[in-house]
């Protein structure tokens, strides 16, 4: 397993990261506890979660990934061994269930999120703590652009200073050892950065943002970003929801996958982008890889990222997915896909 700089933390982070967002609802817990001990025999130390998980998020199961997590270590044990990250929801998109839909990024709500947590996961503190997508409204989840309709929304906005300061003072009390953002933006990500060199307050050392072939939306101001800052990506859905598997293909839903499942998953299956992952397909197939590998080892082979998180529904797809990290992609592969991303660029951003 190769590991990668988490910022400029002087830690060492594995290439790939368990996500674990089907924890609770499409996987029990004895599943659930199968991959997380797999994982950490194939030295993927690094998982990732949140207060919100599993998704869809509902009232009845949130909070269910975290408590698996957390009787994993009661069982277990082995805390120390594990960088654990989770992340505080943020207004509206985590549904009305979580602090009513409104929550604020200030002290005493990020405080009583990170009490939640805590109990959950069974520990007394989190490697890495995240705003799960900005407080503010902006382009994340699939909107795209920035325009009148973000001003507009009346909405009381905590200032991104107040919120840095509440997060360095969790990790003044030893709750939290790293803080880091979300579907973040540029603005945000650098915003950010400025506020914690200017104020002498904790520094960002990671951004979550999506990042696949269909996706590739994080290369615009946000690698270079990661390039002059150290600040490096957590890339989660690389396989766009298992479009990037091939599974889906022309208009096939096998039985218990999560978009035959969960019909509101439909960011990746517009027309362009099911044209996209059938030409990724086929190029594939012509340099005998499976989709799945080709879309996994783009995503590690680029600069920028620290760690791909990778989640699977049974045990035989996460070793797939882990394995797929052996190969390395030839350049003839690499322009191929550049030749698809300019015909159809970004088309599930």
């Amino acid at each position: 397993m190769k590991f990668n700089p988490l910022g400029q933390t002087g830690i060492q982070v594995p290439e790939i990261c368990l996500g674990t967002m089907t924890f609770g609802e499409q996987n029990n817990q004895d599943e659930a506890f199968s991959q997380l001990s797999y994982a950490l025999e194939r030295d993927i130390n690094f998982w990732d979660t949140a207060e919100m998980y599993p998704v869809p998020p509902k009232p009845e199961t949130q909070g269910a990934t975290e408590t698996i997590i957390g009787n994993w270590f009661g069982k277990n044990g082995g805390r120390d061994k594990i960088f654990l990250a989770s992340k505080i929801a943020g207004p509206q998109q985590g549904g009305s269930h979580i602090r009513d839909g409104y929550t604020r990024f200030v002290e005493q709500e990020i405080a009583q999120a990170l009490d939640g947590s805590l109990k959950r996961l069974q520990t007394d503190y989190i490697d890495l703590y995240q705003l799960h997508w900005p407080q503010r409204p902006t382009n994340f989840f699939g909107q795209l652009g920035y325009g009148n309709q973000h001003h507009e929304q009346q909405q009381k906005l905590t200032a991104l200073e107040e919120t840095l300061a509440a997060l360095s003072k969790e990790v003044e009390k030893g709750r939290i050892r790293h803080i880091g953002l979300s579907n973040e933006t540029p603005w945000g990500t650098m915003k950010f950065l400025h506020l914690a060199e200017s104020m002498g307050l904790e520094k960002i050392v990671s951004v979550q943002n999506p990042y696949n072939l269909l996706n590739r939306s994080y290369e615009v101001g946000l690698s270079e970003i990661a390039h002059y800052e150290k600040i490096g990506l957590l890339a989660y859905s690389p396989l766009a929801f298992g479009y990037l598997t091939g599974k889906f293909r022309h208009g096939a839903r096998p039985a218990n996958a999560r978009i035959t499942l969960f019909s509101r998953f439909s960011r990746y299956s517009n027309p362009q982008s099911e044209w996209a992952t059938e030409q990724y397909a086929l190029l594939a197939e012509k340099h005998g890889l499976s989709l799945a590998q080709m879309s996994l080892v783009f995503i590690k082979q680029q600069f920028f990222v620290t760690s791909t998180i990778i989640g699977a529904t049974n045990l035989d797809q996460l070793k797939e997915n882990i394995d797929a990290f052996n190969l390395v992609l030839p350049e003839e592969v690499l322009q191929g896909i550049e030749d698809i991303h300019r015909q159809q660029p970004n088309p599930a951003p």
